[in-house]
């Protein structure tokens, strides 16, 4: 079975067809928050270490960082926040961005084996960023759209998907360190797009044999109670074969669906991770609790 390793200098995350589904946490991205772009663009990282520290403390196992931010310096401030977060997690980091000089900046400084996201199927994308995923020993997502856009046709996603791993292994990238991101797009746009990415994420999973990942909030843009939507994507997802996701773990709805699913899956064994989370502690005066003395005290 495939399994992609990324790490940090003390922690490794494992993303693997018999392991449990990985939550990458999308919060630390300046696209559509104004304020954090604005404060990341001048420096001040506080907001960025904030939403770390949540993410973290919500059940995040990885954290996407990104700063594309219009006019800004890109790879200075990537460069920055991955130091930042390193000096205060230990959690492994994927490093978000489509500028050349951003990916080598964030490298450069990230201590352990990154998730670079990402590269696309188009020749220049595959040229430029795969020597560097190379050079710096990394893994890589690799989004199924080329040259000629995104295609509503999932057969065409696949083979683009089947290029990218095969050009990775020209440069010495296995397939186990390339996580395809099959591109999940809006139900409420395209009806079929639920049944779409589910059969290309089976397909991935038993023909080319790679991990897979999303941006699971695109499949909800522009419904209502988005939360709801998502978590039940990425239950079914996860039916098919997918093992991780970028999104957030803020929304309990999302977290419960992904945890359920690892249990009715056999990825949490003995249900450790679920009782762990969601055990209620015994009330106080509960039958069998012991009292300041050592003897047990009868509800």
């Amino acid at each position: 079975m495939t399994t992609t390793i990324v790490t940090s200098p003390t922690k490794e995350v494992k993303i693997g067809f018999d392991e449990p589904f990985v939550i990458i946490g999308e919060r630390i991205n300046p696209t559509g928050r104004k304020i954090l772009a604005e404060e990341m663009k001048n420096g001040d990282y506080s907001r960025v270490e904030a939403d770390a520290l949540a993410q973290v403390a919500a059940g995040a196992h990885m954290l996407d960082i990104n700063a594309g931010i219009p006019l800004a310096d890109e790879p200075k401030i990537l460069a920055e926040v991955i130091q930042l977060v390193q000096s205060f997690t230990d959690i492994p980091l994927c490093i978000d961005s489509s500028i050349i000089d951003a990916l080598e900046a964030g490298l450069s400084v990230y201590q352990g084996r990154a998730l670079v996201n990402s590269v696309t199927g188009e020749d220049e994308s595959l040229d430029r960023v795969l020597p560097l995923v190379a050079k710096y020993d990394a893994s890589v997502v690799a989004i199924s759209n080329d040259e000629t856009g995104i295609s509503e046709d999932p057969d065409v996603r696949f083979e683009v998907a089947k290029k990218i791993v095969e050009r990775a292994a020209d440069y010495g990238i296995s397939h186990d360190r390339v996580v395809v991101d099959p591109l999940v797009m809006p139900i409420g746009a395209i009806n079929s797009a639920g049944k779409q990415v589910l059969a290309l994420v089976s397909r991935l999973r038993n023909e080319l044999k790679v991990n897979t990942t999303c941006g699971a909030s695109n499949v909800s843009f522009g419904l209502p109670n988005r939360n709801g939507i998502n978590g039940s994507f990425l239950s079914m997802a996860m039916g098919a074969g997918m093992t991780s996701a970028i999104t957030s773990p803020l929304h309990p709805e999302v977290i419960q669906a992904v945890m359920g699913s690892d249990v009715m899956l056999g990825h949490d064994p003995d249900c450790a991770n679920w009782i762990r989370k969601y055990r209620e502690a015994p009330a106080e005066g509960a039958r069998g609790t012991r009292t300041s003395g050592g003897r047990r005290r009868r509800s």
